[in-house]
C-alpha cells in the first residue's frame, strides 16, 4: 500500500510503499505521537527505512489495500 507523510515546514511530502497494513501504520503512528516518542520508523517494500520526527508530522495519508488488476476491464 502507498503512504505519504506530510512534513511541517516542507514542500515535498514522503511517499513510499510498505507491505505493513492500513491498521498497523495507523497504530504505529498513533503510539508513536500518545506516548512522546521523537520519531517514528517506517520500513517500505524494497527494505529502505524511514525515520520521521514525530514533531515534524503534519499529516500521515494510507492508501487502501487494493490489488491491482490485469487485463482488459470491459
Amino acid at each position: 500500500m502507498e503512504i505519504r507523510i506530510g512534513i511541517t515546514n516542507t514542500a515535498r511530502e514522503l511517499n513510499f510503499e510498505s507491505g505493513q497494513s492500513a491498521e498497523a501504520v495507523a497504530a504505529a503512528v498513533a503510539s508513536a505521537l500518545e506516548s512522546g516518542q521523537p520519531a517514528v520508523t517506517f520500513t517500505d517494500v524494497k527494505g529502505n527505512t524511514y525515520i520521521v520526527p514525530t514533531a515534524g508530522i503534519a499529516f500521515v495519508e494510507v492508501g487502501t489495500e487494493e490489488s491491482r488488476r490485469v487485463g482488459f476491464v470491459a
